[in-house]
């Protein structure tokens, strides 16, 4: 028997009325983040609606255990890729399953022309079929990469047909899924708690259960940065690059660019975000740098700053991807096909910029050991001869002001 939702916070009764048109409009209730838009012509992205818990407390409908629980992710998604890095990080692979969807969105219900959704969809290993986006351009992209996986649990061709499969009732067919396989229900699809259950539930399952990503003496510094880097940098790219009116756009850029200066300002001064520790909050910040400079200040159009550009964020990125486990968790080529080939109405013809080659750029040497780390110090996955090839490229760096724009 499959579970209802235990929690909504968001059904789809409670969304403002101009999301509440624009889908009446398209006779689906189906929506995504495109549609969720204010009258102002701001973007306003609206809360998951599964917000349930593992937890070990006794009593618990989803308590902690070795194989109960499977992960629906994306490479492309920078709130999947929290999940993704946090059970790396923790040496949870052997206890949470995961499936990495396709990149570029397609149909969710490609039978029903009155339904114009578009969403994540599932690896077809066996079709061979090439794909456009979802106007008929681009590409060709293929059914599969060898990456990318099949629906284990429902063979589902969509993560729309999971969430239907456990009557959903919002609407929105989001990346990361935090499902629990003995109950067949999802557990979760908020990022932001998904990592804390994986830093704080599963230590005795975990091959890495001495790091802790949410130390209590650090925690008021996190939910501080969280705070405000969230809505202006993590949430502020988007609000860029969805804003439909000039107005809206240039308040957005205006609090990115204020709020890129300020992590900057930070990270001169300190190793981490939050202090001397590497935390979640490094994560959620980590995902959003990463995909700066190849998609956002293009895409998006936050071209006021660069990552490249900031010889401080760069190496604070550089220290990051060569955690271990971390660079294993990327996939540049997805993360740019899946954001210049899923929106026709912001490309259509889904043409895929080259970039500078960021992720080339994290595995260069960086210079952060001198500003010193807390607790458990994670060794780098760069090896001694990498480091030496890259160490004048570093020098040189180093000479440049860290205050840099472009």
């Amino acid at each position: 028997i499959v579970s209802k939702p235990l929690q909504f916070t968001a059904p789809l009764t409670a969304l403002p009325s101009t999301i509440m048109t624009r889908l009446n409009a398209t006779n689906s209730g189906a929506r995504t983040a495109l549609d969720e838009m204010g009258a102002d012509g701001s973007f306003k992205r609206v809360d998951a609606a599964w917000r349930n818990k593992i937890s070990k407390k006794p009593g618990s409908m989803f308590p902690p255990e070795k194989g109960r629980y499977h992960l629906y992710v994306a490479y492309a998604c920078p709130w999947a890729h929290r999940t993704l890095m946090t059970r790396a990080i923790k040496g949870l692979e052997d206890v949470i399953s995961i499936t990495v969807v396709m990149p570029v969105w397609q149909k969710t219900n490609p039978d029903d022309p009155n339904d114009h959704h578009n969403g994540w969809v599932f690896a077809n290993k066996t079709s061979g079929k090439v794909l456009k986006n979802t106007a008929g351009f681009g590409g060709p992209f293929p059914a599969s990469y060898p990456q990318n996986d099949e629906d284990p649990i429902y063979n589902a061709k969509s993560v729309r047909e999971v969430y239907e499969k456990v009557n959903d009732k919002d609407g929105k067919y989001t990346v990361p899924i935090l499902f629990d396989k003995k109950s067949q229900t999802i557990v979760s699809n908020e990022s932001s708690e998904i990592i804390q259950m994986l830093n704080s539930q599963f230590d005795e399952y975990a091959t890495s259960p001495d790091i802790d990503l949410e130390p209590e003496d650090l925690r008021d510094a996190m939910q501080s940065v969280d705070s405000w880097i969230y809505p202006n940098l993590n949430n502020g790219v988007y609000r860029c690059g969805f804003a439909k009116t000039q107005e809206a756009y240039n308040a957005a850029i205006d609090e990115l660019t204020a709020a890129f200066d300020r992590v900057e300002h930070i990270l001169s001064k300190q190793r981490f975000i939050a202090g001397d520790q590497f935390t979640l909050s490094d994560i959620r910040l980590f995902a959003t740098l990463l995909r700066f400079d190849e998609v956002y200040v293009v895409y998006f159009k936050t071209n006021t700053r660069s990552v490249a550009n900031s010889p401080v964020l760069l190496n604070y990125c550089r220290s990051i991807y060569q955690m271990p486990g971390v660079a294993d968790t990327v996939d540049m080529h997805q993360i740019k096909e899946h954001y210049f080939c899923s929106h026709p109405d912001l490309n259509k013809f889904s043409i895929v910029p080259r970039g500078p080659d960021f992720e080339g750029m994290l595995k260069e040497r960086h210079n952060r050991d001198g500003l010193g780390l807390g607790i458990k110090r994670l060794k780098s996955s760069v090896s001694d001869e990498e480091k030496e090839k890259s160490s004048l490229t570093s020098e040189c760096e180093d000479s440049v002001s860290s205050v840099e724009k472009l």
